[in-house]
């Protein structure tokens, strides 16, 4: 005897060999033998042999029409022979039954199992949801066919295009656009950014890493409401000071300012003047809200996605030939030794005599020129309004806080890379398209101007942040436990030593017009002006404040992608420039051994690290010839070979700390290739 059964959802028949009351033993065609429950058991047979029926039974299955054995199926539960009886004949066959057997089973849109062997017609208002979704699906299917087999002839369907960037960095894996760039991929043996670039789906480059950035951080565009910026209404006093800025000439959003009074006097007092939007923007307001939320204005060679609306920036920004309102701190130094005598913080409105600008008087405001008084420049004339004797002097204390921060920090600061800037001919301020000419220059870290402007900030960020923690005024401070390996920055309310920059607190409040947590600062340190002793009270964050905690999580991981989104747009320009001045040779400096005999270098005249083969044998800090490889823009990447040697140069200790600054590599995108399909019959949509 033979018997058909089933077997975790798969139909099998096979020879019995013994019998009990709840099982059977049975052999297979192939030899193998199983156990086979007894309410497993469908159909007993002498003839056909088990192979011929399930040959019989699946080639009458095919002639069942689905629709039609519906409509002959009773209304409440039922057998397939019963439905077999029905369909075929009073006396239908053996095949006929198990053929019924199986189209049943592989139809559940229109017949529920009841049971084994048992099954239940759909009602009819389910059986045609059920049905639609069937079509719907083969019309995705098709869809998704035809979509990819446009992508592999090289042509990129329209809605791939509008969903490029999240089919490959936000897919949902079961939308038709992603399944036909898989289908597509698999089928051409591309990998999914080759496939879309040669389709046409990545026209530009740039706009790929641009368009990538918004949809993370900007998906509903970088424009602002409208929006009128608050007046400052305080009775606020005119300073009896003459304040210059420094900055580049691309710097709109003009933070902060120095004054000098008392050379000659023995007692000089510096003012260091920052931009006071804390006096009119109020936590929780409309303003307020949209710097909470973008956390940080964000850089890019070219253009800049503001924290403030430009009119809102324009009213505080400490612009020349205006008083503005300012949080002024003011240093009282004995004139010879350079001492600090005393500080003052005052809200007050600030005379701006001039906007100095780097880039203009760098080359011109030279250590040599501040620290020689008979040394003067060929056409001689005077570089900079704010006076020779007045910088010589900001000079000599910016060099004197410098050596007495290193004193704390235990070794010297060393910045020996240049910082590069660059620009853009004619983009005038407007989004680039990537097609720009590009212009790299280099600012040398150190200057006199840059040392003057970084010292003084360095002195009002650690100043200020011990009058708050003084007060018992909460603040978001940086610290920075030592300088030993691995230790990093971190971020918090309490005013911990910053081992780093060699000062015992350090809150940033400085730029309160491109970054929030120096906006969050400033209010409370102009509470701590209006109130001294019971600032604590009147500050709008009170310590352990939940909302500090919540602003520090969201500024570290906002500044952290907008510094991330900067640099690799200055390597982009970086490799545009190769282009665009046909350099395929340059010389660079190795820094980081790799595997194989690879070593990462540091181009010697831009800003550029990349991975060379060719360098067995070679020492950190070792000058090289490098031949460059093709670029690739979307990667970021090139990579080069060793053609000669140069003469190898002792590598000075730089703090910089850059060294696991990587190479580039290929794009993380979240589209996988090779993740298993789905199963054959896995229906989706029912």
């Amino acid at each position: 005897m033979h018997v058909l059964f089933e077997e975790a959802g798969k139909f099998m028949a096979g020879r019995v060999l013994s019998e009990a009351e709840a099982s059977s033993q049975v052999e297979l065609d192939s030899g193998k033998r199983v156990k086979v429950k007894a309410a497993n058991i469908l159909i007993k047979f002498e003839k056909p042999a088990p192979a011929e029926l399930l040959a019989q039974a699946a080639a009458v299955a095919e002639t069942i029409e689905l629709e039609l054995a519906w409509e002959f199926a009773p209304e409440g539960e039922f057998s397939f022979a019963d439905l077999a009886r029905d369909y075929f004949s009073a006396d239908a066959t053996l095949a006929q039954q198990a053929g019924a057997l199986f189209r049943l089973f592989e139809a559940p849109h229109y017949f529920r199992r009841a049971g084994k062997g048992r099954f239940k017609k759909a009602p009819a208002e389910i059986l045609q949801q059920a049905l639609a979704a069937i079509e719907k699906k083969k019309v995705i299917q098709q869809l998704i066919t035809d979509w990819s087999a446009e992508l592999a002839a090289g042509r990129c369907p329209e809605p791939i295009r509008e969903q490029l960037f999240k089919i490959l960095f936000r897919p949902d894996k079961n939308a038709p656009e992603y399944k036909a760039v898989v289908e597509a991929s698999r089928a051409t043996r591309l990998p999914p950014l080759a496939l879309l670039q040669q389709a046409g789906a990545i026209a530009s480059p740039y706009q790929f890493h641009w368009q990538r950035f918004l949809l993370d951080h900007f998906p509903k565009g970088t424009g602002f409401p409208a929006l009128q910026a608050p007046p400052i209404t305080d009775d606020l006093p005119l300073a009896q000071v003459e304040a210059y800025s420094i900055d580049d000439s691309q710097t709109t959003e003009i933070d902060d300012a120095l004054s000098v009074q008392g050379l000659g006097s023995g007692t000089v007092v510096v003012g260091i003047h920052i931009a006071a939007p804390g006096l009119a923007i109020t936590p929780g307001s409309a303003i307020d809200l949209l710097g909470r939320q973008r956390l940080s204005t964000v850089y890019m060679p070219g253009y800049k996605i503001t924290m403030l609306p430009d009119d809102v920036v324009q009213t505080y920004t400490l612009s020349e030939g205006r008083d503005v309102p300012a949080v002024s701190l003011y240093v009282a130094l004995d004139e010879a030794t350079l001492e600090i005598k005393a500080t003052d913080t005052r809200l007050e409105r600030v005379p701006i005599a001039a906007n100095l600008r780097h880039d203009q008087l760098d080359g011109l405001i030279t250590a040599e020129w501040l620290e020689n008084p008979a040394f003067e420049h060929q056409n001689a004339h005077n570089p900079a309004p704010m006076g020779r004797e007045t910088l010589s002097f900001l000079y000599h204390l910016a060099k004197d806080l410098k050596a007495k921060r290193e004193v704390v920090r235990g070794k010297p600061e060393n910045f020996n890379r240049p910082d590069y800037n660059f620009r853009l001919v004619g983009n005038d301020g407007n989004v680039p398209t990537g097609d720009e000419t590009v212009q790299i220059t280099t600012r040398q870290r150190g200057a006199p101007l840059d040392l003057i402007v970084a010292e003084a900030m360095i002195l009002a960020n650690s100043t200020w942040g011990s009058w708050m923690a003084e007060l018992g005024v909460p603040g978001i401070y940086r610290s920075q436990a030592s300088l030993a390996p691995g230790v990093k920055v971190r971020m918090g309310t309490k005013a911990l030593p910053h081992a780093g920059i060699g000062v015992k607190s350090y809150a940033w409040s400085t730029s309160p017009l491109r970054r929030y947590t120096d906006l969050v600062n400033q209010w409370q340190i102009i509470a701590c002006a209006r109130h001294g002793k019971t600032a604590a009270l009147a500050a709008p964050f009170k310590p352990k404040d939940a909302e500090l905690f919540s602003i520090i999580s969201g500024f570290d991981a906002a500044y952290s992608a907008y510094n991330g989104y900067q640099a690799g747009m200055e390597r982009f320009w970086t490799l545009k420039y190769l282009e665009q001045q046909g350099i395929s040779e340059l010389t660079a400096t190795t820094f980081k051994e790799g595997p194989g005999g690879s070593w990462l270098v540091r181009a010697d005249e831009l800003p550029l690290v990349f991975p060379v083969m060719g360098g067995q044998g070679l020492t950190r800090g070792a000058r090289l010839r490098v031949r460059l490889g093709d670029v690739d823009e979307i990667a970021l990447d090139v990579s080069g070979t060793v053609i000669e040697r140069l003469d190898a140069a002792p590598m000075p200790e730089d703090d910089s700390q850059d060294e696991d600054e990587p190479a580039a590599g290929p794009i993380a995108i979240a589209l996988d290739v090779n993740e298993a399909e789905a199963a054959p019959g896995d229906n989706s949509a029912s």
